[in-house]
């Protein structure tokens, strides 16, 4: 890390985890947060212009951005980004990522018309209390709990256990914090969509073959119907997208439907 925040440093980092804002700014020390991005404004009436368009949010000092960036604390999601749980599995992240732009268009589309969106995490208790040994430990090493970029992985409240920018939650959307691969396991997602009467799920993320692949098959078991856009899945290896996707809908949709996200956003019209 370098001792200036430069811009390169910056788009490093598009996202910080702010934690709270201070009102003792200077006019050489501001930083706005605008959304999810974190803007360098140099000059005091840099930050005022962007306050009076209604870009500015709030106002965190220069000290405590250099604080965050050395710390690591960025919105990423273990399993998408570089120094997450994925990688140290000794994945490939950049070809889950491809489901990102699908999911935001998606996701944004669902926002417009009114749909009920829900997000989950997989990750554990930080003393490692819900994590059994049979997860824990695979192929004869631990990664679970250990120290990562992005903080100790899979670990909620960790940097690396948050949501993606691209993909993160408004107001009103709730989060499901899941200690296992499938969001109903040990989860209250089944009430949540009980209290809302609803009965059909359009179910995006990775990976295909783990999170998504349990997930629509408890849906299933619980009486939902599923749709899965498979250009808003991903895996880690090309085979394994391909099959679980063919699982999910062999026999005549036996566990949901396989689409894409343009099919989903034109139905949603």
């Amino acid at each position: 890390m370098t001792s200036a925040i430069t811009a390169e440093v910056l788009r490093a980092y598009p996202a910080i985890v702010v934690k709270d804002t201070s009102l003792h700014i200077s006019p050489q020390d501001t930083w706005s947060l605008v959304g999810q991005k974190i803007i360098y404004a140099p000059e005091l009436t840099t930050a005022i212009n962007m306050i009076e368009s209604g870009l500015g949010i709030g106002y965190v000092p220069h000290h405590r951005i250099r604080q965050w960036l050395d710390e690591g604390r960025v919105l990423k999601k273990a399993i998408v980004e570089p120094g997450g749980f994925g990688e140290a599995l000794g994945n490939d992240v950049s070809l889950v990522r491809t489901a990102i732009e699908p999911c935001s268009r998606v996701l944004q589309a669902a926002r417009d018309t009114g749909l009920m969106v829900i997000h989950t995490r997989e990750g554990h208790r930080p003393d490692l209390t819900d994590c059994p040994p049979a997860k824990l430990t695979r192929g004869g090493k631990t990664f679970i709990g250990e120290k990562g970029p992005k903080g100790r992985i899979m670990i909620r409240g960790e940097g690396g256990h948050d949501i993606i920018p691209e993909l993160y939650p408004i107001a009103g959307e709730p989060i499901i914090d899941k200690p296992g691969k499938g969001a109903f396991y040990q989860t209250d997602l089944h009430l949540i969509l009980q209290s809302r009467n609803i009965k059909t799920l359009i179910v995006c993320g990775v990976t295909t073959e783990v999170c998504v692949n349990t997930t629509v098959r408890e849906a299933n078991d619980r009486g939902y119907e599923c749709i899965i856009p498979e250009d808003c899945t991903g895996s880690y290896f090309p085979e394994f997208q391909k099959y679980a996707l063919e699982m999910i809908k062999a026999q005549g949709a036996i566990c949901g439907w396989v689409t894409t996200a343009d099919n989903i956003i034109a139905g949603l019209k």
